[in-house]
């Protein structure tokens, strides 16, 4: 399976064995009780799903399944239920509101989680059903950031607002919405910088970007995407802590979900803050960015089948 959601599968690889590993040791039909519990427990804080949501899943076998024989397939089945009703509330597609003209979407996270490359995407994504798109280059620390958003913009016929190396993100985002704005544009991409190892610095220059964007338009930005990845396993829970003391976070997106990625980390972000998960990515390819899907991604995640989507 090649496509978008083996992928997904296979990326999930590490999370995936944990649990199918774990469950076909620990379920070879032994009644659930308390030992067997724990041992599932166990596995599925191993497997990056955090303790609340372990300890949730638990209880509800608890109450529904106590005293009961069961196989590891059964509770593979089972397990992958409860985890896509944990996730199905913050499945929430990405959609621009058409009455803001443009729809200004600010884009943070730390360096190398796949800011620049997941609002190419995007672009192409809002680009291909008919939504003029335009992208700021505010990471204006990173030559390399820069350019990788003009290639993007190359590709998708976006234009990108740009200067030279450490020019003011906040007047350069300013120039971006009075830009757009007078081109028309629907959609409003802006990448930030993201050194948390100088907290203080980056804050300041976040806030400094709203601040200047609302001189320009008092509701913007209209959203703010944290992009986490995955493979940091529960590092992205304290990512999604720290920028949410920054800025009002709207949603989240997750990449790298392919290789051996931690995606359980998923499932506890879920729990922990409640945020909608607008998408997932699995490569560098732009459809390799979909709308986030939690019954897919729970079956993936314990090792079930993964039916492919057009």
């Amino acid at each position: 399976m090649s496509g978008f959601f083996g992928r997904l599968r296979d990326g999930l690889q590490r999370s995936t064995q944990k649990l199918g590993d774990g469950l076909a040791h620990v379920f070879v039909r032994r009644p659930l009780d308390d030992s067997v519990l724990d041992e599932l427990e166990e596995l599925l804080i191993g497997a990056d799903l955090g303790t609340a949501v372990a300890s949730r899943v638990i209880e509800r076998f608890r109450s529904t399944r106590w005293g009961a024989e069961v196989t590891h397939a059964e509770i593979r089945a089972a397990l992958a239920e409860e985890v896509s009703r944990v996730l199905a509330p913050v499945a929430v597609p990405f959609s621009p509101d058409p009455a803001k003209r443009p729809h200004v979407v600010l884009v943070v996270g730390v360096n190398g989680s796949g800011k620049t490359t997941t609002i190419g995407k995007m672009a192409l994504s809002f680009g291909n059903v008919g939504r003029k798109v335009m992208m700021v280059a505010g990471d204006t620390f990173r030559a390399a950031a820069v350019e990788q958003l003009q290639v993007w913009g190359e590709r998708v016929g976006a234009p990108v607002i740009s200067g030279p190396p450490n020019t003011d993100a906040a007047g350069l985002a300013y120039k971006g919405l009075e830009d757009a704005q007078k081109a028309g544009a629907d959609l409003l991409l802006i990448d930030t910088a993201g050194r948390l190892h100088n907290k203080a610095a980056l804050m300041e220059e976040l806030a400094k970007i709203i601040r200047v964007l609302r001189k320009f338009d008092p509701s913007a930005p209209h959203s703010v995407l944290l992009v986490l990845d995955a493979t940091t396993g529960q590092n992205a829970v304290e990512q999604v802590r720290v920028f949410k003391e920054m800025v009002d976070v709207t949603g989240l997106v997750v990449t790298k979900l392919d290789g051996s990625a931690r995606g359980g980390v998923v499932v506890a972000l879920a729990e922990t803050y409640g945020l909608p998960v607008h998408a997932v990515g699995v490569g560098e390819k732009a459809e390799d960015l979909r709308a986030f899907d939690a019954g897919e991604f729970a079956r993936g995640l314990v090792g079930e089948t993964v039916y492919e989507r057009p």
